[in-house]
């Protein structure tokens, strides 16, 4: 149920919110909404970062080890390139 919610806010504040929310096509109600339901939301804690499906499907299980050197491959690489 959508309730009426009256807020005072810095004339210039409210303009370039109404802006953003015009260039991201939604409307600054939904806009407001989305951005309390986010920061009243239980589901994420503040210390842990949530993954989204896509990312988590771009990993393939493989793991680096902890004494790789990625500067030496990399300078490998580069040398191999330029011969």
């Amino acid at each position: 149920m959508d309730t009426k919610l009256t807020l005072k806010l810095d004339k210039s504040v409210i303009e370039k919110a109404k802006a953003y929310a015009s260039d991201q096509q939604v409307s600054l109600s939904k806009l407001v909404e989305n951005y309390l339901n986010s920061l009243t939301s239980k589901s994420t804690e503040k210390d842990e970062i949530s993954i989204t499906p896509f990312v988590k499907s771009l990993t393939d299980g493989n793991t680096i080890p902890a004494d790789y050197d990625y500067k030496k491959d990399y300078q490998d690489y580069l040398e191999e390139k330029y011969r």
